[in-house]
């Protein structure tokens, strides 16, 4: 078992949550009505548990399903997202994070999960904490987190997902235009109408969003996140947007989050 996996000292906790702890039909009820979306999958990849939030939040109507039936650790979509390096380590027991990860929503309306889109589009982070008996893992829960959801005009849909897609790429409105079958002129106004932000400045929150995430990762110089986002760090310009949009430098942002 991996240090940050150790458990805490539960002879510390009181006599009355040692007594909650042991009941099973307690623990699923607060697992079930707890608001964040949990699934929980056995070593095998297999869903054992999904509680009420997570059927909600992405509209499965049969728990049948899913529970027994899904497996994370084989599904292709899954595999094509996150990739089998995620893979072995979530199912090795070790504590993973996905950021962004696509919600395949029409995936789930072909296989009868859900009987109408909860939205158009929408992208998850997914935290995977594993649970061990001492040196035997149990199973991996996942909280997960909506980050990005589409929901009216697929036309507008279609031009944030071409943005997100091409992100570390220079903006271009021509191509980001033609991805939502707008001329450009008609393009940017009714794409601030909708969002409330122009297409380029869609772009920009984007790059600082990655960055943010990037800046957290301590094995690379802030030079090389800023390389590795499209981003010339020798520049003002993302230098100030980032100051201006997160309240601090990229150095105090690191700091902050205990990265030197």
């Amino acid at each position: 078992m991996n240090k940050e996996n150790m458990p805490q000292d539960f002879s510390m906790l009181s006599e009355q949550f040692k007594a909650l702890a042991g009941n099973m039909e307690l623990i699923i009820q607060l697992l079930d009505l707890n608001p964040t979306p949990i699934e929980i999958f056995a070593p095998d990849g297999t869903s054992i548990f999904v509680n009420r939030a997570c059927m909600e939040m992405f509209n499965h109507h049969d728990l049948s399903m899913i529970v027994g039936v899904f497996n994370l650790k084989y599904d292709p979509y899954c595999l094509g997202h996150m990739g089998q390096k995620a893979m072995d380590s979530i199912f090795r027991g070790e504590s993973y994070t996905v950021f962004d990860l696509p919600v395949p929503v029409q995936d789930f309306i072909e296989q009868g999960k859900t009987k109408e889109k909860p939205f158009e589009a929408a992208e998850v982070n997914a935290f995977f904490l594993p649970l061990w008996d001492g040196d035997t893992f149990v199973c991996t829960v996942c909280h997960f987190a909506i980050k990005n959801m589409y929901q009216g005009r697929a036309d507008i849909i279609k031009a944030q997902e071409y943005i997100k897609e091409h992100w570390q790429e220079e903006f271009d409105i021509d191509k980001t235009a033609r991805a939502a079958t707008f001329g450009k002129r008609h393009f940017q106004r009714t794409f601030k109408d909708v969002t409330g932000s122009t297409p380029f400045e869609y772009y920009q929150n984007l790059k600082i969003d990655k960055l943010q995430e990037k800046l957290l990762d301590g094995n690379l110089s802030i030079e090389q996140i800023f390389d590795a986002c499209g981003v010339d760090y020798r520049g003002k310009t993302y230098l100030n947007l980032f100051k201006e949009k997160v309240g601090m430098t990229p150095a105090e942002y690191r700091k902050k989050n205990g990265i030197q």
